[in-house]
């Protein structure tokens, strides 16, 4: 697990969209130097999954004088029922369009894993296909156990999207709404932007939104082409005119720790600092911990934890 970078704790609020337009810090990228690197790779890679499939593995019989170490290119192509002359231009490298159930067929016959899969739709810089919305995602043991290690801190998983993936008992506790939410809404900025204030228990909302969309923007960065970023954020901006309003200034900063205080009637005030882990194990995926920043805050997670009813909602929208 690697830190996050931080910027200042003011950065953000002096941050500016970049301008389009000239640079002297070094030679630009564009997107035909960055085809001439993908395209190359894509063809070798797709070359080494078809060589190592022989023609017994998926009931072709291997035929005469086959000179190939595993299916030829029109087998590949009559397997995922796409044409030979598109799969091989594919094969080539050459700059042709692919969509996701195309390349999907071909990963199913290439009988690619999960991460060669990922691998070949970046390569193929196509947006891979978005898992059910109400598909559980699959978390090794070991993140589990880390989570539930970390008690009495409030410690949670979640992806680039900060879609919540897992959490510990301690979150539970401390945000039940959340963590009830339907998967299509199991969200922390979802959750952050759209819980009317009686029901939200971040207190400092005002001063933490702008930054929370510009971090949120400078992730969305990376998966613009993703069409489930995309809904997502036209989703949002239609349930929360705040976030809409600070999604159109077009703010960016990088990930950092935050101070959050959150209320809760029975006690009073929780003052925290969420820091992010990446996971190298999990690319995209991100522990987040909610470490109390003095001992008032820490014994009222203490009584909370020892009185679990005090933070359930009273009262429904």
């Amino acid at each position: 697990m690697t830190q996050s970078h931080a910027l200042p704790a003011a950065a953000v609020r002096n941050v500016r969209p970049a301008l389009a337009g000239p640079t002297t810090a070094g030679p630009r990228t564009t997107a035909g130097s960055r085809d001439g690197r993908r395209r190359p790779e894509l063809a070798s890679f797709l070359r080494s999954r078809r060589e190592r499939i022989t023609p017994d593995e998926v009931g072709m019989p291997p035929g005469p004088r086959r000179r190939t170490p595993g299916l030829r290119r029109e087998e590949v192509a009559q397997l995922a029922g796409v044409g030979v002359t598109w799969y091989t231009w594919l094969e080539q490298g050459r700059p042709i369009n692919a969509s996701p159930q195309v390349l999907d067929a071909v990963a199913r016959t290439l009988r690619l894993d999960a991460a060669e899969r990922e691998h070949l739709y970046r390569l193929a810089d196509t947006p891979g296909p978005q898992p059910a919305t109400d598909e559980a995602p699959v978390l090794p043991q070991d993140m589990r156990m880390i989570l539930d290690s970390l008690d009495p801190l409030p410690a949670c998983l979640t992806n680039a999207r900060s879609d919540l993936l897992s959490w510990n008992a301690t979150y539970a506790l401390l945000f039940p709404i959340l963590v009830n939410a339907s998967a299509a809404t199991r969200n922390s900025i979802w959750f952050a932007f759209t819980t009317p204030p009686c029901c939200n228990p971040l207190v400092n909302l005002d001063e933490q939104a702008p930054e929370h969309v510009a971090i949120f923007r400078y992730r969305y960065s990376q998966h613009m082409d993703d069409p489930g970023w995309q809904e997502f954020v036209q989703r949002l901006c239609a349930a929360s005119a705040e976030f809409a309003r600070l999604w159109a200034t077009h703010d960016v900063a990088p990930p950092r720790p935050c101070d959050k205080v959150f209320h809760y009637p029975a006690v009073g005030d929780v003052a925290t600092r969420s820091t992010n882990l990446d996971l190298t194990a999990l690319p995209g995926t991100r522990m987040v911990i909610y470490t109390p920043v003095d001992d008032e805050s820490r014994a009222n997670i203490a009584w909370l934890r020892d009185h679990p009813e005090a933070t359930a909602p009273q009262h429904h929208h």
